[in-house]
């Protein structure tokens, strides 16, 4: 039985001997980080109109501006160029289905029968736009990043396409 991780080898390699982006920076040309969920329905190139190496995209659960986050937006903003940051959550979000983090651990250790110490925090939130709104100010009231950098927020609705900016 063929896995799936065996298939996309093959289409790596594929890829690989055709591979034509040795010409990229790890900079980002458009100076734009995108922090978003990793549902696979947020096609973010497809979505903003971004090629390959337009921007620097962090997609964890949620589209949350955990402290992995904001690592790696510091290094793209002080070591990478970057000047503006989306972050996109969106509707029929996973992280909205439990009321609290304490759900979703109980519902875990149900699963599994095993208790864990890590993760401490899942994020669960359940209003979307509070919950946009709290990922910008993360960035926004961060000391090392300076006025400079635009930080604006927003909602993608699965089901029409569209970007909604949350204030």
């Amino acid at each position: 039985m063929t896995s799936v991780i065996d298939e996309v080898l093959r289409a790596n390699d594929y890829y690989a001997n055709t591979y034509s982006l040795k010409y990229l920076t790890s900079e980002p040309v458009k100076k734009l980080a995108v922090v978003t969920c990793m549902d696979v329905r947020t096609t973010v190139e497809q979505m903003l109109g971004l090629r390959v190496g337009d921007a620097h995209i962090i997609r964890n659960a949620g589209g949350i501006v955990t402290d992995d986050a904001l690592r790696s937006l510091l290094i793209s903003y002080h070591l990478k160029g970057m000047r503006e940051v989306m972050v996109i959550n969106h509707t029929d979000c996973g992280m909205m289905m439990a009321q609290s983090d304490a759900e979703i651990r109980e519902r875990m250790e149900q699963l599994t029968g095993r208790t864990a110490a890590s993760p401490l925090h899942f994020h669960a939130f359940t209003d979307l736009e509070a919950n946009v709104r709290e990922q910008v100010a993360k960035v926004r009231t961060h000391p090392w990043f300076m006025d400079e950098v635009t930080v604006r927020g927003f909602v993608y609705d699965i089901d029409t396409g569209r970007l909604k900016e949350v204030v």
